[in-house]
Order: structure tokens, then C-alpha cells, then sequence
């Protein structure tokens, strides 16, 4: 039987879903429209093939993220936002929009220390 995760309260549990340098940024990227693996590859440099499937998979485990694979050749693959997913996304945004605001604030005090 599998264990089920523990979490200290839902700030813990969403943190485990979206924690990491890149999942954030691959929601806001599916935030706008459903993705194939190559467009979030261009949308997110420096993000390796590896990393960012590693990422799809454990947000697709999550429940955030779907995949559509088409069968055809070559073989398509789309990702997009489950239902979860943009409930997630809209919770996010208003971190977004602080980080955009002190954006500059952050980025001179990390340049100093």
C-alpha cells in the first residue's frame, strides 16, 4: 500500500507541487495555451530535455498538468492546465504580480551580497 504524503498545512502541500526553479515557470507557460514539449523548450531557456520532462511528469502526478498524445507520425504530444492546474495558476498570480513589483529592489540587493 502506498504512503500518503504529510504536510504541515496547505501551504506545505502547495509548495511540494510547485516547488523548484522551473515548475512555476512551466504553469505560467501552459497558463496561456497548451504546449508540446519543444514550445515549452524554446519558452524556458536553459532548461534541459531531462529536467523539464522530469518536471511535466511530476506535475502530470500531481494533477496539474495533463498530456495528449496524438497518434500519428511523428508522434505529438500536448500539455496543458488541468482543471487544478488554472485554480493553481490563479493563486499564483498574485505572487507573480509582487515579484514584478520588487523585482528590481530584489535583483540590486542580490547583485550587493
Amino acid at each position: 500500500m502506498e504512503r500518503m504524503a504529510q504536510f504541515l498545512c496547505g501551504l506545505d502541500a502547495a509548495v511540494a507541487v510547485v516547488g523548484g526553479k522551473w515548475k512555476p515557470l512551466i504553469l505560467w507557460a501552459l497558463s496561456e495555451q497548451p504546449r508540446r514539449t519543444s514550445e515549452l523548450r524554446r519558452e524556458l531557456p536553459g532548461i534541459s530535455e531531462k529536467v523539464l520532462v522530469q518536471q511535466l511528469r511530476e506535475l502530470e502526478r500531481d494533477g496539474v498538468v495533463e498530456r495528449e498524445i496524438f497518434t500519428q507520425v511523428p508522434p505529438k504530444v500536448v500539455y496543458r492546465l488541468t482543471d487544478r492546474g488554472v485554480h493553481l495558476d490563479l493563486a499564483l498570480r498574485p505572487l507573480g504580480d509582487w515579484g514584478e513589483q520588487n523585482m528590481a529592489t530584489i535583483s540590486a540587493a542580490r547583485a550587493v551580497g
